[in-house]
C-alpha cells in the first residue's frame, strides 16, 4: 500500500532514484520496527487496508493514504489519532519530515518548518526535504 502510493504520487515529483530512497526507508524491515516500538495505525476499507501511519516517540513516520482515497478525512483522523497519542505518551512537541507531496497537508495542521536537509541519492540526484514541527 505504502510503494503503491509512492508510485503513484512521488514519481511524477521526484526522480526514479529519490523514488526508490523513499520505498527503501518505508521498507517492511523499518514498517516493522516501527510496530515494535511506536504506534501503528491502519485504515480499512471492505478488508483492505488504504491508510497508514506510525509514530515513534514523538515522530510521525510514513503517513500514507492511497491516492484513490484521498480526501476522505482518514489522513486528518491518522494525524489525529497519532498527535493524540504522542500527547498522552507526555510529549509536548510532535516532530516529522515533509516530502513536496505532503508539505499542504502537513502546513494545513499548523507544522512549521525549522531545519532543512539535502540528502545524496546517487547519479547526481538529491533529495530536499525538512523537518517541521508542531506544539501540542
Amino acid at each position: 500500500m505504502i510503494h503503491a502510493t509512492i508510485d503513484v504520487i512521488y514519481a511524477p515529483i521526484y526522480p526514479p532514484r529519490t523514488v526508490q530512497f523513499f520505498k527503501d526507508f518505508h521498507s517492511v524491515d523499518s514498517i516493522t520496527e516501527r510496530t515494535k516500538n511506536g504506534h501503528v495505525l491502519v485504515v480499512e476499507q471492505d478488508g483492505s487496508i488504504v491508510g497508514t501511519a506510525a509514530s515513534l516517540k514523538n515522530r510521525i513516520f510514513g503517513m500514507f493514504v492511497l491516492p484513490e482515497f484521498q480526501g476522505r478525512g482518514y489522513g486528518r483522523d491518522l494525524m489525529d489519532a497519532l498527535e493524540t497519542q504522542i500527547k498522552a505518551d507526555g510529549h509536548t512537541e510532535v516532530v516529522l519530515s515533509m516530502s513536496l507531496p505532503s508539505e499542504g497537508f502537513y502546513r494545513s495542521r499548523s507544522y512549521i518548518d525549522f531545519e532543512k536537509y539535502s540528502r545524496d541519492v546517487g547519479d547526481g540526484e538529491m533529495l530536499v526535504f525538512s523537518d517541521a514541527k508542531k506544539r501540542l
